[in-house]
């Protein structure tokens, strides 16, 4: 006990030499600010902006994510508005039909551009299959966005994500099926086949391949949310905001009547902005060193 006593008094003497002598504690180092160089676009046909603009092309200018058209407010215009930094430098690698298969090659390609920031919308392919059990397992489907985001954060550290929802294709059958040129375009060019096949078929079966489907996508987003909570405060995800908006056949493109046309790109990159309001918010800093 007079051991500790007689150490305790030392330190405290200790302490009270510095301060005699005008020494101050050191100020915590300043939180690294987020200034984001490169952002790069992820997924499938809805983020390379396919039909938004033309027939059968990929318009990219009308994304959600990387889109520079003023008129979709994307996240690459909110960042822009954030800070000039990123200017031109919105990367869009997204590729009409890409399933989760395909998204560690697009985060490889994000890694090789130094995107500071990436978003991710895949897995309407992995369910728009010509039969049920040609659709991903979910336990694959959550594997490979984990393995590619695990790509990312090992490639780019300090880069942010936002993981965004899949709509549900059974709003599209549903707000579609009355509709005797969607209908027509369905069948002819068999989009998304395991959904929209037959659809004005009331029979039990057809009914309930529909809500399995509709199951799956459900499923997919969830494993999309856990994936993301797992990657950290550096992700951010649409909390279910795309899966459950009702979208109309105004925001769907005519060609199709499938993918977002300029106004479903709107809605989309409205829906999920929200959830990462903070983030265009924040004030920018000093212009860092490009790595």
């Amino acid at each position: 006990m007079a051991r500790r006593t007689v150490m305790v008094f030392t330190a405290v003497s200790a302490a009270s030499a510095l301060l005699a002598a005008g020494w101050t504690a050191p100020e915590p180092a300043a939180a690294a600010v987020w200034r984001p160089a490169v952002m790069a676009a992820l997924g499938d046909s809805i983020s390379a902006g396919f039909n938004a603009c033309g027939w059968y092309v990929s318009c990219t200018s009308r994304s959600w994510s990387a889109g520079d058209h003023e008129q979709v407010r994307s996240h690459y215009l909110r960042l822009l508005a954030r800070d000039g930094a990123v200017e031109g430098h919105n990367v869009n690698l997204a590729v009409p039909g890409a399933t989760s298969a395909d998204l560690a090659g697009q985060v490889a390609r994000a890694v090789a551009r130094r995107a500071d920031y990436v978003t991710v919308l895949v897995g309407a392919q992995d369910a728009c299959v010509a039969e049920e059990r040609k659709m991903t397992p979910v336990a694959v489907y959550r594997e490979r966005v984990a393995a590619a985001l695990r790509k990312l954060k090992e490639g780019r550290p300090g880069a942010r994500v936002f993981v965004a929802g899949i709509p549900d294709v059974k709003r599209l059958w549903r707000v579609g099926k009355g509709n005797a040129a969607a209908r027509a375009v369905w069948a002819v060019g068999r989009i998304c086949p395991v959904m929209l096949a037959r659809p004005l078929s009331t029979a039990p079966a057809d009914r309930a391949r529909r809500d399995r489907v509709r199951a799956r996508v459900a499923a997919y987003n969830r494993a999309l949310a856990e994936v993301c909570a797992a990657y950290g405060p550096s992700c951010r995800s649409d909390g279910g905001a795309v899966f459950g908006y009702r979208f109309t056949l105004e925001q769907v493109s005519g060609w199709d009547f499938f993918h977002p046309n300029a106004a479903g790109q709107r809605q989309l990159a409205r829906l999920t902005s929200a959830a990462a309001r903070e983030w265009f918010a924040e004030p920018a800093g000093e212009p860092a060193a490009r790595r």
